[in-house]
């Protein structure tokens, strides 16, 4: 099974309970993390999700679960999230397809090969065990490639999974850790009273709570402008493909310039395309363009501009930006946001692939699809206590990040909803980085 759209059958109809100590709105890998995590230490959760668990970027991604490459301050979280995603596959009875198999960022030239370095050098000091490839290694390594690299990236501890799989079954561990997990049930408005969160209004009714974690994703954006918070969010679209069944000789992921792959436990591959993504223009787009430019000037070619959203993507430009509570919100108008894949890039990325593996024969797409992936200006995500609402935390802006990350920050989003030290330095990831003036620092886009 692949993606999870609109079509997939609902597995928690609900109805929601009428009160919660809280609410958690989104049912991607961060929300249900997030969820699973607070009910373990006693408190009643409610997981409210407009469409299915994992239907939007959490069933779309690579399914590469690495700290290769990640930003400084992310990789703590995540060499945290990649010992609690061994943790959690033992929780469950379903083969999540996860493996240890490495991940390899190979380099093109010396000066690529030198930047690795510079990244491991600062990676090693917090215990990563990743390591520089030379040239004939990078070879020995991955022996069917036809391309000959300056060296490599590698690090052999990190994992793999399938993603339609992983997320759902992570939810099932959290339904039955005692979270309230409803389905097909949009979160249209917080209810607020007197400065401080009470609950949210959803599509069948209201639910008192005195704490909401948001976690919506590519939605988060347009959920808080709807409560006066500017948080400059985008989303773009990344096109995917998976091959038939094919010759592994290489069971990790890897990436160079051209294309990115990796070994599906079906006997085929996911392939992904090298270079920019796409944007699609729209209103929030041109708001938050001052913020961006130290990303664009930074990577030029890092964007593919598209002139307009699909009608009802969250940055469309007749997507509403205003509704109340007792209406149709924006939510409900679009269940699982389910972008058409780029054509002209699932030819490159199957070219480049082929050309590498030459010896592969002829490559067949059984499928491709796209998903949105939400960014923030300088590709790490916000994870912060709202001061302006209280009892409101954000979880969001994951850059194309939050598969592999979703359990430590689960983990860490929990920590910050109940008061508990957090064991990691945050931040990096405030929201107010954006208001108060501090220079926008781009993470790696490794």
């Amino acid at each position: 099974m692949f993606p999870i759209s609109d079509a997939a059958p609902v597995t928690y109809p609900g109805p929601p309970p009428a009160r919660a100590d809280v609410v958690v709105i989104g049912g991607g890998v961060i929300g249900v993390c997030t969820a699973l995590y607070l009910a373990q230490t006693g408190l009643r959760v409610t997981l409210v999700e407009k469409g299915r668990i994992a239907g939007e970027q959490s069933s779309r991604n690579w399914g590469w679960i690495r700290q290769t490459g990640r930003d400084l301050d992310e990789l703590p979280i995540m060499i945290e999230a990649n010992r609690l995603w061994r943790d959690l596959a033992k929780e469950t009875n379903i083969d999540i397809g996860l493996r240890q198999v490495g991940v390899t960022y190979l380099a093109r030239s010396r000066k690529e090969l030198t930047g690795y370095a510079r990244w491991l050098s600062l990676a090693q000091a917090v215990g990563l065990e990743s390591r520089i490839l030379t040239s004939s290694e990078t070879a020995a390594l991955i022996p069917s490639m036809s391309r000959s690299y300056a060296g490599a990236l590698h690090t052999p501890s990190d994992l793999r999974a399938e993603p339609w799989v992983a997320v759902p079954a992570l939810a099932g561990i959290a339904a039955r850790a005692g979270v309230t997990i409803v389905e097909n049930c949009a979160v249209r408005t917080l209810d607020i009273a007197a400065g401080r969160l009470t609950g949210v209004m959803t599509e069948a009714g209201p639910i008192v709570a005195s704490e909401v974690v948001l976690a919506a994703g590519a939605w988060s954006s347009l959920f808080l402008r709807q409560h006066g918070l500017d948080l400059p969010q985008l989303s773009v679209r990344a096109t995917v493909a998976a091959t038939a069944p094919l010759p592994q000789d290489y069971l990790g992921g890897a990436a160079d310039d051209r294309v990115a792959f990796r070994a599906r436990a079906d006997g085929g591959y996911t392939l992904a395309a090298g270079g920019a993504v796409d944007l699609f223009v729209g209103p929030d787009a041109f708001r938050a363009l001052p913020k961006y430019l130290p990303q664009l000037m930074d990577d030029p070619l890092g964007v593919r501009l598209t002139p307009a959203a699909p009608r009802g993507f969250p940055d469309g430009w007749g997507t509403a930006r205003r509704w109340s509570a007792d209406t149709q919100s924006p939510f409900e108008r679009m269940r699982v946001l389910d972008p058409a894949p780029n054509r002209r890039k699932i030819a490159k990325m199957t070219q480049a692939f082929s050309a590498l593996f030459p010896e592969m024969g002829e490559i067949k797409i059984a499928t491709a699809w796209a998903g949105m992936i939400d960014v923030m200006p300088d590709v790490v995500p916000v994870v912060d206590r709202v001061a302006a609402i209280p009892g409101l935390t954000i979880g969001t802006g994951m850059s194309g990040h939050g598969f592999g990350i979703g359990p430590g920050m689960g983990r860490v989003l929990a920590a910050l909803v109940t008061g508990d030290d957090v064991g990691h330095d945050l931040r990096r990831f405030r929201l107010s980085r954006f208001s108060d003036g501090t220079p926008i620092r781009i993470g790696p886009s490794l």
